[in-house]
Formats: C-alpha cells, structure tokens, sequence
C-alpha cells in the first residue's frame, strides 16, 4: 500500500497508574458497601412481592458502574480541543435539560423534589450533567478571558449571570445543594485564574448572604439548619438522621463492627445507600475505614491539581482548568457528603463521588474522571514530544 494510502498511526494513550488504583478503589469499597446496605431492601421487597430479588439494589449499581465504565471509554477518546469547541453548547443543552425535568409529566419526583429524568428504565439526575457541562464551560471561560478576570470585577460577575440561570432552575426541583456546588466550582476556578482577592472576597460574601436570606425564608431549609444545631431538640423528627448518623459513628470505633454487620442501617438510617453511605462505612469499617475512604480523596483531589499543574507547564491553559474544575468539584462534593454525615455540616442530599448507589451520579462522575485522564494523556505526549535530544545522539551529531 502506498504511503498515501496508510492510515495515521494512532495518537498513544497514557494512563495514570495512581489514578487509576485511587478510583479502583473508591468504585471498589463503594460497591462493596451499597451491598452491605442495600441487601436488607430488597429482602423486605421481595417478600412483599412473592418474588427473590435480593441482590436487586447491588446488581443495578453493578449495571450503573458498567455502564459509567463504557461511557468513560468514550468520552477519554474525545481530544481537549473539541471539548474546547462544544464547552458553550454542552452547558445550554444542561439548562434545557434543567428546564425540560421541571415540565409536568416530564420530570420524575421523588420525596418531594423533581430532579430525575427516566431514561431507559435508569434515572438520570440533570444536577449531575450540568455540573459537569460547569467545568467544561468555566474552563473555557477562564482560558479566554483570564486577563479580564484579572483586572475587571465585571469579568468576574459575567459567568455568575450565567450560573445564577441555572442555580435558579435547580432551586424550583428544588435541589439547593447542587446549586451551591455549580457556583463553588464557578468561583473557585476563577480564584485560581488569578482574580483580585478583594473583589472575590467581596463577590464571595455576596453569594453568602444570599444563600444565608434562601436558608432562612424557606421554612424546610431552615428547619434543617436548627436541627442540625440541636438534633436533639425534635429527635424523632428534623434531628433523626443526624443522630441516627453520629451513633453510627460511635458504635464503629476504630475498626467497625465488621463488614455487614451494621444496625444503623436497618431502617433507623434513613437513605443508607446513597447520601449517609459514609456513615455505613463508620460503623461497619470504623475509624480505619473512614480514614482510608478520606484519604483517597484526598489523593484523588491532589491528583487532579497535579495533572492541572502540568497542563500548565505545558502551555495547556484550558486543560489546566478543566482539572482544576474537576479537582473542586470532587473534593467539594465528598466535604459537604462526609460532612453531613460527621454532623459538621446542615444535612442535604449529595452523594459521595465514586461510592454512592446511583445511576447518573455513577456514570456522570466515571465520565468526569475519563476527562481527567484525557488531560494526563494529552499533557503527557506534549512533555514527550518536546524533550530534549539525547546527549548520545548530539555527540555523534557532532
């Protein structure tokens, strides 16, 4: 075959050794978890429905991973530029979605909230996708207008009229904790863009405030906050969860009560399986566990600075600050999860990343680290590409 006739030799694909140990690990624990927690669900459905399904729950996140797996296998082949290119589009389609779950008949409520789209027999969370949509758009944001970021407060204020759209959306599900997530990823990517600190302190405060004014003018919000306070004050009640949680925590110890051998969960721990996960682990695993789990995401969110900090040695701005983003994210995300499971923090409904039962939070965040990996490859063949000759050949050069 003539040369014209070759097909170009495929771009090679440089993996993350530790990266991929820290999620094998969290998918890992995570999965083994939900079983453990989720096991008791299904016994109770299946006798109620005459038919043994008792690994239902385990096998749907099993399906969920999977299928999270496959996407990333996708998504991981997508180069920086085109990501670069659809960064806008990608986050107008999340506040169509936003829009479109909030049509009656459309979207699915659950306790309260609409926040679900059914798909496929799987229940797609659009918080989920328009936090990912946020990172790709405010990475592209920052890389085109970081000098103004810089020296303008109005370039600060310009994607926050953005996100404010979108934030406001996700109040009417209403979901205030992914709306608090979309605009801490907004504002700390433009942190590390280089904005004034006076002007991001007062920005900053601002958005306090007006969380504070949302927390005390709705009743639910606030009950929250004074439970969270005094749980004891109304324990069967506004204060159930968390102390259902901290006795989780206190019967674990410091190696747990043995993997499946937890009582919290068993109907006196309310959504075991995905938001107070993390309590199931205190208990079953104790200390050890709760340390281990935290500290892979730390290692988690210092991988994603690392790869961010490359990207900028190597001139990438825009996958620089997608690693960022994604860095916050992760690390915001799993802080306000183990938080509020830890009683350091207001409860609300956030999963842990990587662990928690769920289809679109699973296959979203596996796709998000499929990104993060797409930035290590692309940095790794540039620092490749342009390394010096080695001195062998220079001398016989010369």
């Amino acid at each position: 075959m003539s040369k014209k006739g070759k097909k170009p030799a495929a771009e090679p694909f440089h993996y993350d050794a530790n990266l991929v140990a820290v999620c094998a690990c969290l998918l890992l624990i995570g999965y083994v978890m939900v079983t453990s927690s989720s096991l008791h669900l299904d016994t109770k459905a299946s006798l109620s429905a005459s038919t043994f399904t008792v690994w239902g729950y385990p096998l749907k996140q099993l399906i969920h991973i999977s299928l999270g797996l496959i996407m990333a296998r996708y998504i991981v082949m997508i180069p920086m530029r085109n990501w670069q290119k659809m960064a806008q589009w990608l986050f107008i389609a999340g506040l169509v979605l936003l829009v479109v779950v909030l049509l009656p008949g459309i979207g699915v409520n659950v306790n309260g909230s609409t926040r679900w789209l059914q798909l496929a027999g799987i229940r797609i969370q659009v918080s989920e996708l328009v936090k990912f949509a946020a990172v790709v758009y405010m990475a592209r944001y920052v890389n085109r207008h970081q000098q103004e970021l810089r020296e303008s407060a109005f370039g600060l204020l310009k994607p926050l009229l953005v996100f404010s759209v979108a934030s406001l959306l996700l109040l009417l599900e209403p979901d205030f904790g992914s709306a608090v997530v979309i605009l801490m990823i907004a504002m700390g990517m433009m942190f590390l863009a280089g904005a004034r600190v006076l002007q991001f302190g007062l920005l900053f405060g601002g958005l306090i405030i007006s969380g504070a004014l949302l927390v005390y003018f709705e009743p639910y919000r606030m009950k929250r906050v004074t439970s969270f306070l005094n749980p004891w004050e109304d324990p069967r009640n506004t204060g159930f969860q968390l102390i259902q949680a901290l006795v989780s925590f206190e019967r674990g110890e410091l190696t747990g009560v043995g993997l499946g051998g937890g009582l919290q969960k068993l109907y006196y721990l309310p959504e075991a399986h995905t938001d107070f996960l993390f309590s199931v682990i205190a208990e079953e695993l104790g200390l050890l566990g709760v340390v281990a789990v935290i500290g892979l995401f730390a290692l988690l969110v210092c991988r994603a600075f690392s790869i961010a900090v490359a990207a900028e040695k190597a001139g990438e701005q825009f996958s620089a600050f997608i690693a960022y983003g994604l860095g916050i994210w992760f690390g915001f995300q799993a802080f306000v999860n183990m938080g509020v499971n830890m009683g350091i923090l207001p409860t609300k409904g956030l999963t842990l990343p990587l662990m928690s039962y769920g289809g679109g939070s699973m296959m979203i965040m596996c796709c998000a680290v499929a990104l993060l990996f797409r930035v290590h490859s692309e940095v790794t063949e540039i620092n490749a590409n342009t390394l010096p000759e080695p001195r062998v050949k220079a001398k016989a050069k010369a």
